[in-house]
């Protein structure tokens, strides 16, 4: 799975209906050109992909009065809110997913209801666990990692990683059960997002030929 996808997904549903700049000021608050694919080309091609697979509709906007082309805004059609909530849960729940669509998930999760959103990290422990069990099962030596040279410290990485995922999972789990953040349906939720013509201070301030603004 691609975070890219997500990330695109949900900016613009947060927005209801963005332009391609809105979505990579967004993004780039976010900080997800660092700790994703999340590039200006990486952007716009996946707003267009999106829309020609139904996912978005691309409303063609008049210029401004400035001049320059018309800039597209895009909205979320009933197939795009439905891959929406499909990648969130997917990226909440799987012990497999890499650290950018994790990261994307946790960035949109608060647009869940809250049960649902601690039953998919309570997926994403147990998954974590049998992963751990099974790989420790089939691969350990019975003296230990170390028998392996420093091939051993792969497996230390692997059980690690299962580990610290787990724990940092369980922890955002007591914080949601224990009231933290507002989630779908509780009321006014937290707003990530900047307003049209906000100064983006994280801006990277590259240039890309889809930048309308």
């Amino acid at each position: 799975m691609s975070a890219i996808r997500l990330l695109v997904l949900g900016a613009v549903r947060q927005h209801g209906r963005a332009h391609g700049y809105q979505v990579r000021n967004d993004l780039e608050y976010w900080g997800a050109h660092e700790w994703s694919n999340a590039k200006p080309g990486s952007i716009y091609h996946a707003l267009k992909q999106m829309a020609k697979q139904g996912l978005l509709h691309a409303h063609d906007v008049a210029p401004s009065t400035a001049g320059g082309p018309p800039r597209t805004e895009y909205e979320l059609t009933p197939a795009g809110e439905a891959e929406y909530f499909s990648l969130l849960r997917e990226a909440l729940s799987r012990a497999d997913e890499k650290f950018d669509v994790l990261s994307a998930g946790i960035g949109f999760v608060v647009d869940l209801p809250r049960d649902e959103a601690v039953a998919l990290l309570k997926q994403r422990v147990r998954a974590l666990e049998e992963w751990r069990s099974t790989v420790t099962g089939y691969y350990t030596p019975e003296e230990g990692p170390g028998q392996l040279g420093h091939i051993g410290e792969i497996m230390n990485l692997w059980v690690h990683s299962a580990d610290s995922g787990a724990v940092w999972t369980r922890g955002l789990i007591e914080r949601i059960e224990g009231g933290a953040y507002v989630f779908a349906g509780e009321g006014e939720p937290f707003v990530g997002v900047l307003a049209e013509g906000e100064e983006n201070p994280y801006a990277t301030g590259e240039r890309h030929p889809g930048d309308v603004q």
